[in-house]
């Protein structure tokens, strides 16, 4: 009894601390009952949640079924129209055969060139003087006349005049050699008075047109920049090199001797001579002559 008087202070007996204790109890059992009322309102909660949940998932499984017995006639009619459409494509692919093997011209964009069916297989595709592009049987002339005199085929042209012709973006997806696409863009500032900035120079007797090598490699160095001098140069040897085989050998190297400052060069020049047959040019002489102009090799 002693021992119990001394663990529960020198003043209190046992009897004297369980108000206490049954205070701190009653405290307690009000914490866990309020705690479970919320765990309760909580699951309530989740259960109505859960039953909105379930509830639209049952109404969408229904929406899915739904979906499902609608898409078969669907797709029917799908199929329904694809086989028209593929009777029709072909029907006309026949009329457009006939009538291209009647020498007719039909334009480019109404034709799927690889859905017809003609002699050996052959279309042209050819311009005109509209503008617009058309295809037609190799040497057939139009019978109605439409869109003028007949441009020369894609086919006929020199690889550097069809490369000519091309934009930027169409030449880089074309060819990726830089002198190529630079001897592409050297011959279409020739033949393109729209490109502006053009070193090729008219020619003397005998010569059409010219372009030195000094010339190049500074319209090399405007085309290309932030390239140094000495790239430039060698841009120069690389591009003559693309321009002569782009063009199928129709233009000519010349070597000649420059003095400028007491100081002797030599120099290169492309060449296109009057004689030279260039597709859609023919062969001619310059509308005016001029001497040829002396210029430092760069």
């Amino acid at each position: 009894m002693s021992t119990n008087t001394e663990s529960s202070g020198p003043n209190e007996s046992p009897i004297q601390t369980l108000p206490n204790e049954l205070e701190s109890l009653r405290e307690r059992i009000a914490a866990l009952e309020s705690s479970l009322e919320q765990k309760k309102e909580r699951l309530d909660h989740l259960e109505a949640e859960l039953g909105r949940e379930r509830a639209a998932n049952e109404r969408l499984e229904a929406r899915v079924e739904e979906l499902e017995h609608a898409q078969t006639p669907i797709e029917a009619r799908l199929d329904a129209h694809e086989k028209k459409l593929n009777a029709n494509k072909d029907r006309v692919g026949e009329l457009q055969a006939r009538e291209l093997e009647k020498g007719a011209h039909l334009f480019e964009e109404n034709v799927d060139r690889s859905e017809i069916e003609v002699a050996d297989g052959r279309l042209e595709r050819i311009g005109k003087d509209d503008g617009r592009q058309y295809f037609r049987l190799p040497e057939s002339d139009d019978p109605l006349e439409r869109g003028g005199d007949v441009a020369l085929a894609h086919g006929d042209l020199l690889p550097i005049q069809q490369l000519a012709k091309m934009d930027d973006d169409m030449l880089h997806a074309t060819t990726s050699p830089l002198p190529s696409r630079l001897a592409a863009k050297l011959w279409k500032a020739r033949t393109d008075p729209g490109v502006g900035d053009n070193p090729w120079e008219k020619g003397s007797t005998g010569v059409r047109e010219y372009v030195t090598a000094s010339d190049m490699k500074h319209w090399i160095r405007r085309q290309e920049k932030g390239i140094s001098d000495e790239y430039a140069k060698k841009l120069v040897s690389r591009t003559i090199d693309a321009l002569l085989d782009l063009s199928k050998n129709r233009l000519a190297i010349k070597r000649t001797r420059q003095r400028k400052n007491g100081l002797e060069y030599t120099e290169r020049r492309v060449l296109l001579m009057e004689d030279a047959e260039i597709p859609g040019e023919g062969t001619g002489a310059p509308e005016q002559e001029c001497p040829e102009t002396a210029d430092v090799d760069g």
